[in-house]
């Protein structure tokens, strides 16, 4: 089955987020997703409020910026959430928008050798392992959890170039590609996810999430076009989806035919109902969506 879920947007103020995750939980929604785009709202406030706010939904992070933390940092973090919710949390990482990381001074020279450097250590702390580390950026001295998750979790990572694309088939469990990624980009995202697998001896399930921007309601196609010209992707077909239930789940089962294990249903950023959003996904696309 294809997984499904809705993203709350940082667009919105973070009062709002406890009636989304309420009625996301209520209504039977798979996953809620969060985003830590600078400067809006932090990734793992957010999530251990959505998480102790409800009781079924999984709420997941995309992205949590890597140049911004010290790895130890996130992997504590992330295993509090997972032994306080265990199954409900999932956390992606990412090498951030670059020009963001550069308004804080956290830019990298090589965002991809940090990327990889992070999620080898994040992954090894997560499975309670003991890492000392001298990388370039990742640099560690016999650091182990004293509370590592108490089951196997999933490290996902963003990804939108070949070779980070490689990189997270090589060193992550799964991938999240933005919604600017058509059913055509997640074919060749998933060739390339392989080709790093199959290069570092991976043969367990890598799971891809993509994100795809959704509008329904009145002046749904409006409030899709202005988004995507805005994004400056006008021009990219294939790219979103405007309309009543069954247009948007003939969008979801396209990109779960060329390799989508989750999609995630992205709303505008000037989605009139956000609650109305979530309701939408859960009882009227997800019966449509095998």
């Amino acid at each position: 089955m294809t997984g499904l879920g809705a993203v709350f947007r940082p667009q919105l103020a973070p009062e709002r987020l406890r009636a989304v995750a309420r009625v996301a939980d209520e209504v039977g929604l798979e996953e809620l997703w969060l985003w830590e785009d600078c400067f809006r709202e932090g990734g793992i406030s957010t999530a251990a409020a959505a998480l102790a706010w409800t009781e079924r939904v999984r709420v997941g992070v995309g992205l949590l910026p890597v140049p911004l933390r010290n790895v130890a940092v996130t992997a504590m973090e992330a295993a509090t959430l997972h032994r306080m919710f265990p199954g409900r949390a999932v956390l992606g990482v990412g090498h951030g928008v670059q020009d963001w990381m550069g308004q804080v001074g956290a830019r990298a020279e090589s965002p991809l050798t940090l990327l990889r450097e992070h999620l080898v250590a994040l992954r090894e702390l997560l499975r309670g392992g003991r890492v000392t580390s001298t990388g370039r950026y990742v640099r560690l001295d016999d650091v182990a959890l004293d509370w590592p998750p108490e089951q196997p979790v999933e490290v996902l990572a963003g990804a939108t170039g070949p070779r980070s694309l490689r990189l997270a088939g090589e060193a992550a469990d799964g991938t999240v590609l933005t919604a600017n990624t058509p059913p055509d980009g997640v074919r060749r995202a998933r060739r390339l996810i392989d080709e790093g697998r199959a290069a570092s001896g991976r043969t367990e399930a890598h799971r891809v999430v993509v994100y795809l921007l959704t509008a329904t309601g009145p002046g749904a196609a409006e409030r899709l076009r202005d988004e995507l010209v805005a994004e400056g992707v006008g021009a990219v077909p294939d790219l979103g989806v405007a309309g009543d239930a069954e247009a948007v789940a003939d969008a979801v089962r396209r990109l779960a035919e060329a390799g989508a294990d989750t999609v995630i249903l992205q709303p505008t950023g000037d989605e009139p109902d956000p609650e109305g959003f979530v309701r939408f996904a859960a009882e009227r696309v997800r019966p449509l969506v095998p």
